[in-house]
């Protein structure tokens, strides 16, 4: 599915948020960084694909809540110039072994770089934002991005925000909500956002909502 921007309302952003993150999320990652980077989770293949072929050859591409790796390491493997990043210092440590490099401790609100990057890859992660945060987030990543960047996230669909059974805070959005955080300013005047049905690491059957953007 293809949202215009036109026919939906841009919820009020109000000041730039301070913190964007969950507490006993964070807890629950740094807990278990070990066993969740050691998955042998393979890259996203069929999004990731899609995300470099929008990119320039080389662009430079900050990945957020890189978790093992594996995404960061197929990016850079194509010759992109990727900056990985996770917000739990254990996980980063696990995916900086596995890559080699240095990866950055970031949280999604000490977002500050401007016309900085081709591409902000944002796979599973953005979810944990709480929705009163999120579009504040989203914008920081407009802003982070160069005229006709691309940014790539994905989402746990739903109607209402909540905690899964390890007690990880999910937003849980519906198309049309998601639509709405990012606005209708400063994109190309579409969202893409198509859903599919797949898993995570409860292994839970679970709707995901894959989000393109480009800056305008």
């Amino acid at each position: 599915m293809t949202i215009s921007m036109a026919c939906l309302r841009t919820p009020a952003i109000g000041a730039i948020v301070r913190e964007a993150k969950d507490q006993e999320t964070i807890r629950f990652y740094s807990n278990e960084a070990e066993t969740y980077t050691a998955r042998g989770q393979p890259a996203s293949r069929h999004r990731l694909h899609d995300f470099m072929a929008r990119l320039p050859a080389g662009g430079r591409v900050l990945e957020l809540g890189c978790g093992a790796g594996q995404d960061s390491e197929a990016m850079l493997a194509e010759g992109f110039d990727v900056t990985p990043s996770d917000g739990t210092e254990a996980i980063a440590a696990a995916a900086a072994r596995r890559l080699g490099r240095t990866v950055k401790v970031l949280l999604f609100d000490d977002i500050d770089e401007i016309d900085a990057y081709d591409g902000v890859w944002a796979n599973a992660c953005l979810l944990h934002v709480p929705r009163e945060h999120l579009p504040a987030i989203i914008s920081r990543v407009q802003r982070a991005l160069v005229r006709g960047g691309v940014f790539y996230a994905s989402f746990k669909a739903g109607e209402a925000e909540g905690r899964d059974r390890f007690g990880r805070y999910y937003n849980y959005p519906s198309p049309e909500w998601l639509a709405g955080a990012y606005g209708d300013r400063g994109w190309n005047g579409q969202i893409e956002i198509t859903s599919r049905r797949g898993s995570g690491y409860d292994r839970q059957p679970t709707d995901w909502l894959h989000v393109f953007a480009i800056k305008a």
